[in-house]
C-alpha cells in the first residue's frame, strides 16, 4: 500500500497549493490520521501546526480524503489488470504515477471489463487480425479483395468482404477511443466547448420556469455554476435536454490526422470514414459524458460552498440572549399559537389568539397576549416570518403601543420549523404538546439562541440554500456537519443547558455519548466540573480531549471549566498565577493582571507563542461569546403584501440567502427581493459574500416589481 500511497509527495503537493510550509501540512496530516478533530487541531496544537488555521485544515483533510479515495482506486485498478494476467511493469509503473482521476479511468479503460460492444462482436467473428491490419497502416502484399475474402466465414457470421471490413473498423475504433492521450485531448477540446439547452417537444407549458433555457446557448468556460445547475434541474425534470457542441471543423481534421499516419495505406478511404465513426459514436459522447461529470462537481463544490456558508452565518447570528420570550406562529384559519418559553428556554405556557380574518377577535387575542406578557413579565416576543405574518407583526404592534410597553418584537426566519415540530426529538422534548405549539416554541427560542435550536434542525430544511437538493447529498451532509461542528466549537457549549442535538456538534462526541451525557445529567444532576464528564458512558480519554475545551461548566468548582482553557493547559495557567503570587481563579477574568504576563519571553519559549497568546486572550475574556451584538430588523409600517410596494421605495431588510448572482432580502412582504449582484454595491462585486451576509440588515431601494411572478428587484446603490 506504500507505494499506492506516497505521503511525502502528497504533503508536498498539499504544502505548495496552500503556500505553506511541508512541515506544518506533515503535523496537521499526522494529527488527522491519529484520530484528532479540526476543530481541536485548529485551537489546541497550534504549536504543531505552527498557527494553521481552521480553513487550510480543511483543505489538507480534503486532499487527504481524494489521495486516500485515489489510492484506493489504483489498488482496484491494479489488482483487476493482474487478475487478467496484462499487467506489465511499465503499465503499473505508470499507474503509480497517475495523480488524476480522469485520466486514471482513460488508462484503465482497456482493460475494463465491458458489456458486449460492436467491437467486441467482431472480435468474436474472428476479425481482429483483419483489425490489427488497419492499425499497423502498413501496405499489403496481397490485393484487397483477396485479404478481405480470408476473413468472410458464414458460420461465424461474416457473410461478405464489406462486413469483414466494418467489422474489423469498428475494433480500430473502439481501439482508437481507448487511447489515454487521446481521450485526454478530448477532454480538453469539450471543455472549450459550448453547452446547449432546448426545450423537449411538448414541455413548453409544463416547463414554464425554464424558459429562459429553451434555446440556449453558451461558452462553457464562461458558464457560472448557479446556471448550469438550473438547467441539469430541468434536464431532471423531463423539460430540457442538455449537449455539449464542440467545433468539428477543427476537431475531425485534427484527429484524422493524428490517427491516419500512411494516407496512401490501401484502406485509408475506410480508416477516414472510421475516425468519423469514433468520434461520433465513442470520443464525443464520452468527452461530453466527462465534462457534464466535471460541470456537475465543480458545480456542486461551489454551490455547497455557498449554502454551508450561508448556514454558518445563520448559525451564528446575534443571539437575543435569556429574556423571557414569547414565540408567535402565525396563522389565518387556525388561529396564531402563542407559546411563552424563560429565560432558560423552559416551555411556560401557551395559547391560542385569532387576530387575523377569518375569525378577526383582535379584543381576544389583545387580552390574551397582555395578559402572558404582564404574568411573566416577557420582554421579547419572536413573531415566525411565514403566512400571516406581517398581519401578526402589526396586531403585535399595536398591543405594545396601545399599552405603552417596551418590548423588542421581532420577526425571524421559521424555515425548518415544521421540520423540527414533527421529528422524534421534538416529540421527546415536548410530549404532550401540539405540533403547532411546537413550532412556536422553537421560533422563540430562535430569537433567544439561533445556534442552539437550528442545531435539531437538518441543516439543508433552514432555508438559506440554492439547488440543494440537486448537488451531492452525500459530499453537502458532510460540508454541513462539519459546519455546524465549527460554529459550535467557535462559541462553545453549556453542558448543563445543552441539548442532545447541540452536544452531538462538539469535536469528539457524536450522538451515542451525546444522549449519554443528557442521560446522566438528567439522573445525577448537573456537572461539576469537566472531569465528571470521564464517568460517562462512552466518553473515554481520547473523546475527552477533544470535547473538554468546547464545553462550558458554570458556576463550578473549577473557574477555568467556564472558559476555552482545555484542561490540558490548567497546570500552566497555575504556573503563571504563581510567577505573579496569586490564584488561578484570580487570574481568570482580570484582564489587568493578565497583562502583566505578556511580556514574559520566558513564557513563549517554554510553551509556545501560539499557545500562550491563545491562554492570555482566554484568561482575560473567559467563554467570550464570538457572536455580533443583537439587533432587530424594522419592516415599514403598511408594507405588509406586493401590492403595497413601490418602484423607488426604501426600505429596511434582512439578508436571508446570499448566492453567486446576488442576495435575497427579506422587506416584510411575504415574497424575498433579488439584489442582483450588479446593484450590491456602488463599485464593482466579484463575490456577493464579500459584501453581505445572512441576517445582516439593509437598506434597500425597489426597482422593480412584477407581482404576477412575485419578483422583486431590489438594489443597495446610493443613487438606486
Amino acid at each position: 500500500m506504500t507505494e499506492l500511497f506516497d505521503l511525502s509527495k502528497i504533503v508536498a503537493a498539499i504544502a505548495a497549493e496552500l503556500n505553506v510550509s511541508v512541515e506544518q501540512v506533515h503535523s496537521a496530516v499526522q494529527l488527522l490520521e491519529d484520530g484528532n478533530t479540526l476543530p481541536f487541531i485548529a485551537r489546541y496544537r497550534k504549536e504543531a501546526t505552527r498557527g494553521l488555521d481552521e480553513l487550510q485544515l480543511r483543505k489538507i483533510q480534503d486532499a487527504l480524503a481524494k489521495a486516500h479515495e485515489l489510492a484506493d482506486r489504483r489498488k482496484t485498478i491494479l489488482k483487476t489488470i493482474e487478475e487478467s494476467g496484462q499487467l506489465t511493469p511499465a503499465l503499473k509503473q505508470q499507474i503509480l504515477d497517475c495523480d488524476d482521476k480522469q485520466r486514471l479511468e482513460d488508462i484503465y479503460l482497456p482493460f475494463k471489463p465491458k458489456r458486449k460492444t460492436r467491437a467486441s462482436a467482431a472480435r468474436e467473428k474472428g476479425l481482429q487480425p483483419l483489425a490489427d491490419l488497419l492499425l499497423a497502416q502498413r501496405r499489403l502484399n496481397e490485393p484487397v479483395g483477396q485479404l478481405l475474402q480470408r476473413f468472410v466465414s458464414a458460420d461465424k457470421g461474416v457473410t461478405n468482404a464489406d462486413e469483414a471490413l466494418a467489422g474489423a473498423c469498428d475494433i480500430v475504433a473502439e481501439v482508437w477511443s481507448e487511447k489515454p492521450d487521446l481521450r485526454q485531448w478530448m477532454h480538453e477540446r469539450a471543455a472549450r466547448g459550448r453547452m446547449t439547452s432546448t426545450v423537449k417537444r411538448g414541455k413548453k407549458e409544463a416547463g414554464g420556469s425554464f424558459e429562459t433555457y429553451f434555446d440556449h446557448n453558451e461558452r462553457i468556460d464562461r458558464m457560472p455554476s448557479h446556471r448550469f445547475l438550473a438547467m441539469k434541474r430541468g434536464e431532471s425534470e423531463g423539460v430540457l435536454r442538455l449537449a455539449i457542441e464542440l467545433d468539428e471543423d477543427y476537431v475531425l481534421p485534427r484527429l484524422q490526422s493524428r490517427l491516419i499516419q500512411n494516407t496512401n495505406f490501401e484502406f485509408a478511404d475506410a480508416l477516414q470514414n472510421t475516425v468519423v465513426d469514433c468520434y461520433k459514436r465513442l470520443l464525443q459522447p464520452a468527452a461530453e459524458s466527462a465534462m457534464l461529470q466535471q460541470l456537475k462537481a465543480k458545480a456542486d463544490e461551489e454551490a455547497i460552498a455557498v449554502f454551508a456558508s450561508n448556514v454558518r452565518e445563520l448559525l451564528l447570528a446575534a443571539p437575543a440572549g435569556p429574556h423571557v420570550t414569547i414565540g408567535i406562529d402565525p396563522g389565518f384559519r387556525t388561529g396564531c399559537k402563542v407559546a411563552v418559553v424563560d429565560r432558560t428556554g423552559r416551555f411556560l405556557e401557551n395559547a391560542t389568539i385569532f387576530p387575523t380574518p377569518p375569525r378577526s377577535d383582535t379584543a381576544g387575542a389583545a387580552s390574551t397576549l397582555l395578559s402572558l406578557i404582564q404574568k411573566y413579565d416577557a420582554t421579547m416576543i419572536a413573531i415566525g416570518n411565514g403566512t400571516a405574518s406581517r398581519e401578526t407583526d402589526a396586531f403585535v404592534a399595536g398591543v405594545l403601543k396601545d399599552n405603552d410597553l417596551q418590548i423588542t418584537k421581532v420577526v425571524v426566519s421559521e424555515a425548518g420549523a415544521s421540520v423540527y415540530s414533527a421529528s422524534e426529538l421534538a416529540a421527546k422534548e415536548f410530549p404532550d404538546l401540539d405540533l403547532t405549539v411546537r413550532g412556536a416554541i422553537s421560533i422563540a427560542h430562535r430569537l433567544q439562541d439561533p445556534l442552539a435550536e437550528l442545531v435539531k434542525i437538518d441543516p439543508k430544511a433552514v432555508g438559506v440554500g440554492q439547488y440543494q437538493h440537486d448537488v451531492n447529498q452525500n459530499q453537502l451532509q458532510r460540508s454541513l456537519d462539519r459546519e455546524v461542528e465549527s460554529c459550535v466549537s467557535s462559541v462553545g457549549v453549556d453542558v448543563n443547558m445543552a441539548s442532545a442535538p447541540l452536544l452531538s456538534y462538539v469535536p469528539g462526541i457524536g450522538p451515542a455519548v451525546a444522549k449519554n451525557i443528557v442521560k446522566r445529567r438528567d439522573e445525577s444532576g448537573a456537572f461539576r466540573s469537566r472531569s465528571e464528564l470521564l464517568k460517562v458512558p462512552k466518553l473515554g480519554a481520547k473523546a475527552f480531549e477533544q470535547c473538554a475545551g468546547f464545553l462550558r461548566i458554570r458556576d463550578g468548582k473549577e473557574p477555568l471549566d467556564n472558559s476555552a482553557v482545555h484542561p490540558e493547559s490548567y497546570p500552566v495557567v497555575a504556573d503563571m498565577a504563581r510567577k505573579l503570587n496569586v490564584t488561578a481563579s484570580d487570574l481568570v477574568g482580570n484582564a489587568t493582571l493578565v497583562s502583566q504576563l505578556q511580556a514574559d519571553q520566558s513564557l513563549k519559549d517554554t510553551l509556545g507563542q501560539f499557545t500562550v497568546k491563545d491562554l492570555l486572550t482566554e484568561l482575560a475574556r473567559p467563554g467570550r461569546d464570538p457572536r455580533a451584538e443583537f439587533k432587530a430588523v424594522s419592516f415599514a409600517e403598511g408594507v405588509e403584501e406586493i401590492s403595497d410596494l413601490a418602484i423607488g421605495m426604501k426600505l429596511e431588510g434582512v439578508v436571508t440567502n446570499v448566492t453567486h448572482f446576488g442576495a435575497f432580502v427579506d422587506i416584510g412582504v411575504h415574497q424575498d427581493g433579488l439584489i442582483h449582484i450588479s446593484q450590491l454595491a456602488d463599485h464593482f462585486v466579484k463575490d456577493p459574500a464579500q459584501e453581505v451576509s445572512v441576517g445582516d440588515i439593509v437598506h434597500v431601494t425597489v426597482m422593480e416589481i412584477d407581482a404576477p411572478r412575485k419578483r422583486i428587484s431590489l438594489s443597495r446603490k446610493r443613487d438606486a
